[in-house]
């Protein structure tokens, strides 16, 4: 006799399951993050039920008699994204693409899989838009129409199906929140249903070699929406972010298992979709031909390669008798951490001040080597006191007032030194045997050290 079903309960944010409800979550602590999770009974059926894609028993292998040479990466035709991934897509993997509606997901992912087509399978499985939607936008991009083959569907068993039939090379599913299995008893986008939904087309994926693209939904803060588990089951975790001015787009690696981590790849959103932006700090670096007190240019490590990105302060007198801490495209614990360090270490007061940070171009900076930049264009601002154009700045600085090194510290100077900048205030430890032609590097191993250093550099 096949067994009764089964509840459970299992935490939206860590994936931890119980045997009834609780308030709290035990291990990560969330509140109210518990949902209920049927587990359907049967006598050893998988999940996908009548349609379950079950595949071939896998053989035990010695490591060194892997071949590698089978799983060659595959261009996905944009530069940026494959610096993202690693180097290109891989056969068998899972890819989960999230961001805000109108980012630019689905427009992203049919730019690509539009090219892919001419030469692999591909399959495009849309569950929130129409056929016609898709065709339309297409034609208004310019895009190659011929190859691609489109499928509107919701329930992962069909899905499933056909993939077997077509065999496609590359998978995307259009999103993974209105995929429902019949055998899972709740409605589409719930706990159960994204969990198995994700599990069974992660499970066809690994044993066909398909290139599996899944498309997330994002929470009112930003991460994805659904279990965590979520993130454990895939190979990468992408998010697609929009600027503030909505033209420039970041895509970031949450989650790499081909690749580098928080890698960053930059795209323009224009008539014809998204481009490539092949040299971001440029972008970044649009600065007026006027010079203000408060502007710095920093140095951050974003993946594997430096970026240029233009830091703005403002240190205002409070008005309420509550200074503000307002820092946007940065941690505002860690300003609020620095500007103590700046006080004790430093001798400037800006306890009284209303302090404002801005990472100009909408780019999200949390990298410890942006310290030494934002102190000193707060001091810049506070004196109102120009730094010079021609200036960049990195390095950690650390609660006993030090000048921390930060990984990357000669690529950073090229790449500074290929966009003009002639000088420089590093981490003493970040010294080069030899500064590129033409820039003068300044290295200082504490605070105090940095404030006298642009004491000669003002304006």
């Amino acid at each position: 006799m096949a067994k009764k079903r089964g509840t459970a309960y299992v935490c939206n944010e860590c994936g931890s399951d119980y045997s009834k409800w609780q308030g709290q979550c035990s291990d990560c602590g969330a509140w109210n993050s518990l949902s209920e999770l049927r587990i359907p009974g049967g006598s050893g059926r998988t999940s996908a039920g009548k349609g379950g894609y079950a595949g071939a028993r896998s053989e035990v292998r010695l490591l060194k008699d892997i071949d590698l040479a089978k799983m060659p990466r595959i261009g996905s035709g944009m530069a940026e994204l494959d610096r993202v991934l690693g180097g290109g897509l891989v056969p068998g993997s899972a890819v989960l693409l999230g961001g805000n509606p109108g980012a630019g997901k689905s427009t992203l992912l049919l730019q690509i899989l539009c090219h892919l087509a001419q030469h692999l399978p591909a399959l495009y499985i849309t569950g929130e838009e129409s056929l016609e939607q898709v065709a339309m936008r297409a034609q208004r991009l310019g895009l190659p129409m011929d190859k691609l083959q489109l499928f509107s569907e919701t329930d992962v068993e069909a899905m499933v199906a056909t993939a077997e039939q077509l065999k496609p090379g590359v998978l995307v599913i259009d999103s993974i929140q209105v995929c429902h299995l019949a055998d899972v008893q709740s409605a589409p986008g719930s706990v159960s249903q994204v969990r198995e939904c994700a599990a069974l087309l992660t499970r066809f994926a690994k044993q066909t070699g398909t290139i599996l693209v899944l498309v997330g939904h994002v929470t009112k803060d930003g991460t994805l929406a659904g279990p965590k588990v979520l993130e454990h089951m895939i190979d990468c975790s992408l998010m697609l972010e929009a600027g503030g001015d909505n033209r420039f787009r970041t895509l970031r690696g949450q989650k790499n298992r081909f690749g580098a981590v928080n890698e960053l790849g930059i795209f323009a959103m224009g008539e014809q979709g998204l481009k490539e932006v092949k040299n971001p700090s440029a972008i970044f670096l649009s600065r007026t031909a006027e010079v203000n007190s408060g502007s710095l240019v920093m140095v951050v490590w974003e993946g594997t390669r430096p970026l240029l990105v233009e830091l703005q302060a403002l240190v205002d007198d409070c008005q309420g008798g509550h200074p503000r801490r307002v820092a946007v495209g940065a941690d505002q614990n860690r300003l609020a951490m620095l500007l103590a360090v700046l006080h004790r270490h430093g001798g400037l007061q800006v306890g009284d001040q209303d302090v404002f940070i801005n990472v100009v171009g909408g780019v999200k900076v949390f990298e410890t080597g942006a310290d030494l930049a934002t102190l000193l264009a707060i001091v810049s601002s506070f004196r109102d006191r120009p730094l010079p154009r021609d200036m960049v700045v990195f390095g950690e600085v650390g609660l006993s007032g030090e000048i921390r090194p930060v990984p990357g510290g000669q690529e950073r100077l090229k790449e500074a030194a290929k966009h003009g900048f002639r000088r420089a205030i590093v981490p003493r430890a970040n010294m080069p045997k030899k500064a590129p032609a033409g820039m003068e590097v300044i290295g200082v191993e504490k605070l105090t050290a940095a404030l006298a250093a642009i004491e000669n550099q003002y304006t």
